[in-house]
């Protein structure tokens, strides 16, 4: 062998074995990490957690930037997608083994301009890498690292594996990841439903998806897509009947891009954001890792209701409108009055600000940002109309007045039984108050909705029952002084069940003093309140401040028998092939007796028929209802809580800041929050597949008959006492339980209201009168007050011989 053979052999042996090298380097992660064998095995590794409502519907995502794919199966995309897809970005897919040797040449020889080189296989091994290299020397040191990629994906998946992975993880238009997002955005369909020219949209938005949105740019999307039917008219995907057919048909979107701000119960599901998280970081997955939301592709399946969902914001959106245009009217607020004051409290806004923070770190001085805040520029700003926006000119001050000026909204729905929340609307809209109004974090004043509480705490444990004769009258407590503050002039007495029903302050403190403000401190932790509220007597009037969530974790023991049931919204966590982390179930407690509980309902019956949510079961047509209204200092909070045998709800209103409120008796719980919830209940009842009966009745105990409940009841207990729930922080009202209302005072729209009110007044007249002469004693047949009682009480609260109320 001659000199210059061997030389040659030696830098082809030596060549090959530094390009083996080379390449084994690639492999082993010296030039930069390749993905491990557990990636390779899983390319799609960071998919978006999905959350869903109780019926399967998708609700949102949890997930990072290039993270928003939702994984689907091979057989789940629609066969034009996949035809589209190997016509126009690898026709030889079925012949090659991840790199397509005939195109890898044409592309050097034409030095790319006929096209790229890269395989589907070799493409989704770069969408495999976080970022995309940029400088030539790394570009090529990538393009190696796809090739070996692709060949080892070819190894380890079928040609179906690796179609099914790449169009799950490849980009679309608008920011969409997986061919599952982008058929929803796009098309608002599942992706096995898409249609041939449906699916070549889509797959020519690969070649440059800025360049080809149908939604920004028709014209070019309409080219692209013909080209792409085109090609698979060529490689024999349709015939070129179908694609001169299809090209002449305009792209027909049905676009809805779901983000953090316009999905299905925005602000739940940033609340249970920070619970996903604290439990996943409590679970390990089984290699050991800790569970990452924003990349393992949870399914979190929830009790939330989609119908009722929509339902609750339809009310909150319906009423509060109302509510801001006579907030708005109010001189204060046009005059600026009610910002007197407060100024320090607007500074705070303004340093707060993003627009505060972004001149900051532009080098600008105090002085200077604050000047810029009294300038009037251009800015969109909330408003309620359908895009919930409007364009307008204002300072950036006035900005801040104007968004602190709106009022705010909260509204839960559940079921008492399970605790399953059914809906949640945090605020008036996600996208410009994040604010969440629900959660146990946000708190405020309670105001009357807190006596359901104390009055069970008399039931059950110191003998009172609704006809017990309560002091009407301002209350002596040694060391705190009076309760309520203001003396009205009250005097006598009245029953409890009046007392609950018009919100009488002073009822409420005599309760309280039997009680003794130290037990009803600690029955409310008892009932599993959280927050742990002080032992003073005013507490009796809902002076602490308490969240509607735990709110309504009270209320769950009236139209539930007894049971504190915590609220629960989370029903189980999968992972993303379906198998079940955790399962969650009912926290249900005995807290009051069967027996309490029923008298409970049955007496909170009285608000919504005539106390201070009058005639609303009656408007509804339910046959028992239980409600509450409650009303804080100047109207600065309006509450409401009602039930069902099967249903409850609670609604918070006010302004973030509690000096601006709604003046007179349009800030009242009953006329302020009331509204969101009849107005929910009449869209549930009307909705079949619900499944709510109007008929259903709270659960009698055995050992109770209701007809005998209520004997010790003072019929003559009827006079009218002004007032307004409101006064004396905002706790009371006027007039009792069952007596005889004015007709003005009864809904004009409520046969059935009139209908009760009718019945009180023969309840008390004189019977079988015959004609007499002038100045001659009537002759009648009086019935006696106990069979008087016993009749009007059976007719209100119901008994064994009862009618149906609503056929009376």
């Amino acid at each position: 062998m001659t000199r210059p053979v061997k030389i040659f052999w030696r830098i082809f042996l030596y060549g090959t074995l530094a390009i083996v090298l080379f390449f084994l380097l690639i492999n082993w992660g010296v030039f930069g990490k390749m993905p491990s064998l557990a990636e390779l095995e899983n390319p799609s590794i960071t998919l978006a957690s999905e959350v869903f409502g109780d019926d399967g519907t998708p609700m949102g995502k949890y997930y990072r930037e290039r993270g928003n794919r939702s994984y689907v199966k091979y057989n789940d995309i629609s066969k034009h997608v996949i035809d589209a897809l190997v016509a126009t970005e690898d026709k030889r897919f079925y012949e090659h083994s991840g790199i397509d040797g005939i195109r890898l040449a044409k592309a050097v020889t034409t030095l790319g301009r006929d096209g790229g080189a890269s395989t589907i296989s070799q493409q989704l091994a770069l969408n495999m890498f976080d970022e995309r290299a940029t400088n030539p020397v790394s570009r090529v040191l990538q393009k190696l690292k796809e090739n070996i990629i692709a060949i080892k994906l070819e190894r380890n998946f079928t040609k179906q594996e690796i179609i099914a992975l790449y169009l799950n993880t490849v980009p679309f238009s608008d920011n969409v990841y997986g061919i599952r997002n982008a058929s929803r955005t796009f098309f608002s369909k599942e992706p096995d439903r898409l249609t041939i020219e449906e699916a070549a949209v889509l797959v020519g938005m690969q070649k440059a998806t800025g360049t080809y949105n149908p939604r920004t740019n028709y014209k070019a999307a309409f080219d692209r897509r013909n080209t792409v039917l085109e090609l698979m008219a060529r490689n024999s995907k349709i015939t070129e009947g179908e694609a001169a057919r299809l090209k002449k048909e305009p792209i027909r979107l049905n676009y809805k891009k779901m983000d953090e701000n316009n999905g299905i119960a925005p602000y739940f599901l940033d609340v249970i954001r920070e619970e996903l998280k604290k439990w996943a970081k409590d679970h390990k997955k089984p290699n050991g890792d800790e569970y990452d939301i924003y990349a393992d592709g949870l399914h979190i399946y929830t009790s939330i209701n989609p119908r009722m969902q929509i339902y609750a914001e339809e009310a909150v959106a319906k009423h509060l409108p109302v509510l801001q245009r006579a907030l708005a009217a109010q001189r204060s607020l046009k005059t600026d009055a009610v910002w007197k004051g407060h100024e320090k409290i607007l500074e705070g806004y303004m340093k707060s600000s993003q627009r505060w923070r972004n001149l900051k770190e532009d080098g600008l001085s105090d002085a200077e940002i604050k000047k810029t805040f009294y300038q009037k520029t251009q800015m969109k700003v909330f408003a309620w109309n359908p895009k919930r926006e409007k364009d307008t000119v204002m300072t950036p001050m006035d900005s801040i007045k104007y968004n602190r000026e709106m009022m705010q909204a909260s509204f839960m729905v559940m079921d008492p039984l399970s605790g399953q929340v059914k809906a949640w609307v945090g605020g008036i809209d996600f996208k410009n108050y994040k604010y969440d109004h629900v959660n146990l974090r946000t708190k405020r004043q309670v105001g009357s909705s807190i006596k359901p509480f104390l009055y069970a705490l008399a039931v059950e444990e110191y003998g009172f029952t609704p006809e017990t004769q309560c002091e009407n009258t301002q209350q002596y407590f040694p060391g705190s002084g009076y309760v309520p503050a203001k003396n009205r002039g009250r005097t006598g007495t009245r029953t409890m069940a009046s007392g609950l029903a018009w919100s009488v302050n002073e009822v409420a403190a005599y309760i309280i003093k039997q009680t003794t403000p130290q037990r009803f401190a600690d029955f409310l932790k008892q009932i599993n309140i959280p927050t742990k509220v002080e032992p003073f007597p005013s507490i009796c009037l809902g002076t602490t401040d308490l969240s509607l969530y735990e709110m309504m974790w009270g209320y769950t023991m009236f139209p539930s028998g007894g049971f504190s049931t915590k609220p629960i919204y989370i029903t189980r966590i999968e992972d993303k092939n379906g198998n079940v982390l955790e399962l969650f179930n009912a926290e249900r407690k005995e807290v009051i007796s069967q027996t309490t509980a029923y008298t409970m309902a049955r007496m909170m019956q009285g608000p919504v028929d005539y106390g201070t949510a009058a005639g609303l079961r009656a408007r509804l047509g339910a046959a028992e209802m239980g409600g509450k209204t409650g009303t804080t200092n100047d109207n600065s909070d309006a509450w409401f809580f009602g039930f069902t045998p099967q249903l409850m709800a609670g609604t918070w209103i006010g302004c973030d800041d509690r000096f601006v409120r709604l003046d007179g008796g349009l800030g009242e719980g009953g006329r302020a929050a009331r509204p969101i919830w009849e107005y929910f209940f009449q869209k549930v009842y009307a909705d079949k597949t619900l499944g709510l009966d109007k008929q259903a009745r709270f659960v009698q105990p055995e050992n109770m008959r209701s007809e005998g409940l209520y004997d010790g009841y003072n019929l003559a207990d009827r006079t009218p006492d002004p007032g307004a729930e409101g006064e004396n922080v905002g706790n009371g009202t006027a007039d009792e339980y069952l007596s005889t209302p004015d007709t003005q005072n009864i809904p004009t729209d409520s046969k059935q209201a009139i209908e009760e009110q009718k019945i009180l007044e023969e309840a008390v007249k004189p019977k079988n009168q015959v004609p007499v002469k002038k100045d001659e004693p009537a002759k009648e047949e009086v019935k006696t007050d106990e069979q008087k009682k016993k009749g009007l009480f059976r007719r209100i609260f119901g008994g064994k011989k009862d009618k149906d109320p609503n056929k009376q």
